[in-house]
């Protein structure tokens, strides 16, 4: 009953997703790191059958892109783009590390944070529009689990930069050894799954991803001497869109050079 207690707790945290409600207890969010992944299964499956209904019904493309940048939020709720916002809030600050965590819990939005949200759905809409086979977009989709797995890894790797706030509440619970080994496996079965969709698109995402993984690590602890809960958000998003830049590049010198990777 714990394993569904935490899996509940994951969606409920993470997702709008209805699920049954639980208590908020320790006991109950042990293993939800674990779970985070599967709230990128649904927001990837959703896409694919998106996908698919474009090719079937011939749906424009610029209603494609911006349906397909609509999806994540509707099913995450916009949590981690929350978390993006604050983060560029506070890092565009200039300010100390003490301040600038203390800018990242207010909960407004400033000028900076508006101007980069404005810039990411801009560029998220472009790469979409340059997806144009099924097959990009199941990489594309798997980057949604992917995102997650390696944000739920930094999380219990990573060091903090404070001992509060939401992400600890999931952390400092978590049987780390067995949640560990259990998001390797998911890591493993998700990159696996890329590669095997299409080697070159599968294998251009999962380089971008490990680039965002090592500068995440880099900014977070220059910046703010560790992570945090929007920090972690911060980087699922950097995470998703790096992927999507990946597999979108090689479709696209795909197309260019269709010899080069014969």
């Amino acid at each position: 009953m714990n394993i569904l207690r935490s899996l509940c707790s994951a969606f409920l945290m993470y997702s709008r997703i209805p699920m049954p409600k639980v208590k908020w207890s320790e006991e109950n969010r042990r293993f939800s790191l674990v779970f985070f992944p599967l709230v990128g299964v649904v927001i990837g499956g959703i896409l694919v059958l998106w996908s698919m209904a474009r090719d079937s019904l011939g749906i424009n493309n610029l209603l494609f892109s911006a349906v397909s940048c609509v999806i994540p939020i509707l099913i995450s709720g916009g949590i981690h783009l929350d978390g993006f916002c604050d983060v560029i809030d506070a890092q565009s600050s200039y300010a100390p590390k003490e301040k600038k965590l203390e800018i990242m819990s207010d909960p407004h939005i400033g000028s900076f944070a508006a101007i980069a949200l404005g810039a990411y759905f801009i560029l998220q809409l472009g790469l979409f529009s340059c997806v144009g086979s099924l097959r990009t977009m199941a990489v594309v989709a798997l980057g949604y689990s992917l995102s997650r797995t390696l944000s739920a890894i930094c999380a219990i790797t990573f060091k903090s930069a404070k001992n509060g706030g939401t992400l600890q509440s999931f952390v400092k619970p978590a049987d780390k050894r067995v949640s560990i080994i259990v998001l390797f496996v998911f890591l493993a079965f998700i990159a696996a799954g890329m590669i095997f969709i299409d080697y070159i698109t599968g294998t251009a995402a999962l380089i971008f991803a490990a680039f965002s993984v090592l500068f995440f690590r880099l900014f977070s602890y220059k910046n703010f001497g560790g992570i945090t809960g929007d920090l972690a958000g911060f980087f699922l998003q950097i995470c998703e869109i790096a992927v999507l830049f990946g597999a979108a590049a090689a479709e696209i010198i795909r197309e260019i050079s269709p010899n080069l990777f014969a």
